[in-house]
């Protein structure tokens, strides 16, 4: 891509919930932009989406799109993502793909900023955002990682419907107003219902027992940290939350951390903001995040069951950081 003053960006998947996100960021962010493309399904084309204090025009997401496009903001799903992203690239775009589509592929840098930004240099088009859950967990664990090398992590979240989409959203308020009214609860979206319950199923079930979603935080966080070695189990789980994610995180490490030198760590740590008190009720919390930047860290503790061991509590809000956040600060490193 060529150094310039401004670039041509375009947003596929614009009036989602995370690409009007990422037309926010670019805005708040002030990144580099000349025009800004918001390109979606024929279901949206035409209409408007906000821009800053303007309202730009979204267009109809075409093989003929990427004409003149510097960098391409995917967030349309893997299909999408699939059939589109190569064309933009062959435009001589560069991609960043929120979806699943490139995250594995090993000619794909998967990258979080904080974390690996020198893996950006290895692009060949395409590089792929991670999952909202395993960004906020590799922010906040690669820095203990560096100092005493993880052996092994369990996480299980508390992922928020937003990062299911609009129509979640809209079924956890339209199921709130329906239990509260005493009527009929109507799941179209989950399985179950979301309201005042929590779902320990993201995405499909595979022959193991465990979802996609759970083994792509255990794929992602090897590949991003740099480490194969690492052993990581977890649990997904849907809780009845707008925005946010949380995680309990307990980790193994080689070398014995204090809480102490845990929390002294983690208080310089890039995208961390601690959060951490008992004393006086402060810990990380998913309403708190909404809207914020970082990734939050409390409840910080010693595993008492094995010898050197840590529990954290670890809260981000998913549509900024877990997505259209680490997207755009991917392209801020591409055009440095």
């Amino acid at each position: 891509m060529d150094k310039k003053s401004a670039y041509t960006v375009a947003v596929v998947g614009a009036t989602g919930a995370v690409g009007t996100e990422m037309l926010a960021v670019l805005k708040e962010r002030k990144f580099p932009v000349d025009q800004v493309i918001p390109l979606a399904s024929s279901k949206s084309a035409g209409g408007e989406v906000p821009f800053g204090d303007d309202d730009i025009k979204i267009k109809l997401l075409t093989k003929d799109s990427f004409q003149g496009v510097d960098i391409a903001l995917f967030s349309a799903g893997a299909n999408v993502s699939k059939e589109y992203a190569p064309v933009a690239v062959k435009a001589g775009a560069v991609v960043i793909d929120n979806s699943s589509a490139w995250r594995m592929d090993p000619q794909v840098p998967l990258v979080v900023p904080e974390v690996n930004p020198h893996d950006i240099a290895k692009h060949q088009g395409i590089i792929a955002n991670p999952n909202c859950s395993t960004i906020q967990m590799v922010v906040a664990l690669k820095p203990l990682h560096d100092q005493a090398k993880i052996i092994r992590i369990i996480v299980s979240t508390y992922q928020s419907v937003s990062g299911t989409g609009k129509e979640a959203m809209d079924e956890l308020a339209e199921q709130c107003r329906q239990m509260l009214n005493f009527e009929d609860i109507q799941s179209n979206v989950y399985p179950h219902q979301i309201a005042f319950n929590c779902l320990p199923h993201i995405d499909d079930f595979l022959p193991t027992g465990y979802t996609k979603e759970e083994m792509k935080m255990v794929d992602e966080t090897r590949k991003i940290m740099g480490d194969q070695s690492i052993g990581i189990s977890a649990t997904t789980v849907r809780v009845p939350v707008f925005v946010g994610h949380a995680e309990s995180i307990n980790i193994e490490t080689e070398k014995k951390l204090s809480v102490a030198e845990a929390r002294a760590i983690l208080s310089m740590a890039p995208g961390v903001q601690l959060f951490d008190d008992p004393s006086r009720n402060l810990y990380p919390l998913q309403i708190d995040s909404v809207g914020t930047d970082s990734v939050f860290v409390g409840r910080i503790r010693e595993d008492e069951s094995i010898p050197n061991g840590l529990n954290l509590w670890v809260v981000a809000d998913n549509l900024r950081k877990g997505a259209a956040l680490n997207a755009v600060q991917i392209a801020e490193e591409l055009v440095k």
